[in-house]
């Protein structure tokens, strides 16, 4: 598999789900997909939340001889008790309060395809048994029935914490954990693969201008170091949303660090930073004041430094009432 933008479309025609870069970690990651997409493995990813496990299941299914059957993610957050059996095994009608009908479940609904178990490090130990089962008998018994349905699908796991811990700590089974974790793919977070920052950020620029039908907007180079130099522990999600923000928020064809959230700005985690932070107002203060300076006051040249137009220049002069003696 070759690094940048894959081809939009499998032999099947179905489109595929972007996944983007040119980081060695991403290098690793593509190839990691196609290797174990050929085969029928149960595979765990691990990375932090918004590092694109859903996108990189996705890309294994559509890379698989699967490719043809369904797709069907679960979030295990929000599956407890009662819930989670009808949710993946199905019901019969009159099985408890509010069946009125039969359900297939989504083990059942993802049959001759691929299951994503999202967040499985959350399931509570007693329903960790029941998934156990489904794995070792490939069968589902739905709730209220008697009868077994076979079922020929294959499992991603998907997680954010740290499984071999808790199976040190017994609050994950061993048993499920080594059927889930035949072959393992850790997802690096968006600041180890720094490389791919404004690749992914001119991807989302690209899908909001064909969201509206506008011509497409670009990065200034002041913002692209700003995007460059925050650590992002939203990962690609976080990356995503920013872009969204910032395009929305510019009516020019060039997007300039204003038009960024505050914590990216800044540069502070939303994790919380252990140093006092600045309003943006005073970070943006410092910036021209730190411009005009490097500049010898001349407001041509510090707009320059700073990436915006010279007429922007003006206004934040104006608003931060830098006086007249500038050039």
């Amino acid at each position: 598999m070759k690094s940048g933008k894959q081809s939009g479309y499998t032999e099947s025609g179905k489109a595929r789900v972007d996944f983007l870069g040119r980081s060695e970690a991403y290098k690793s990651v593509s190839e990691a997909i196609e290797t174990v997409a050929r085969r029928e493995s149960s595979i765990m990813l691990i990375g932090e939340t918004g590092t694109g496990k859903e996108i990189i299941a996705r890309r294994i299914h559509e890379f698989s001889c699967r490719a043809d059957g369904p797709f069907v993610p679960v979030d295990c957050a929000t599956l407890n008790g009662q819930l989670f059996e009808s949710q993946l095994f199905g019901h019969v009608r009159g099985a408890f309060t509010g069946a009125i009908s039969d359900t297939l479940g989504f083990f059942r609904a993802a049959d001759g395809g691929t299951i994503l178990l999202d967040e499985v490090g959350e399931l509570e130990s007693n329903l960790q048994a029941k998934l156990l089962r489904f794995l070792q008998e490939s069968c589902v018994v739905p709730v209220g029935a008697t009868r077994m349905y076979p079922v020929n699908v294959r499992v991603i796991s998907a997680t954010n914490r740290d499984i071999k811990d808790m199976v040190r700590k017994r609050t994950f089974r061993a048993d499920l954990y080594f059927r889930l974790n035949i072959v393992q793919i850790t997802i690096p977070p968006l600041r180890e693969r720094k490389e791919d920052i404004l690749i992914l950020a001119n991807h989302f620029l690209g899908k909001q201008a064909k969201l509206y039908g506008e011509p497409g907007k670009k990065l200034s180079e002041h913002t692209k170091r700003i995007l460059l130099n925050y650590d992002w522990p939203g990962n690609v999600r976080e990356l995503a949303n920013v872009i969204e923000q910032a395009y929305i928020m510019t009516d020019e064809a060039v997007i300039e660090l204003e038009s960024l959230p505050a914590n990216v700005f800044v540069g502070e985690s939303l994790t919380g930073a252990s140093r006092e932070v600045k309003s943006l107002d005073e970070v943006k203060k410092n910036a021209v004041l730190e411009a005009l300076t490097a500049a010898r006051g001349r407001k041509t040249g510090a707009a320059k430094l700073l990436g915006i137009s010279y007429r922007k220049l003006v206004r934040l002069m104006g608003k931060y009432a830098l006086g007249p003696s500038y050039k």
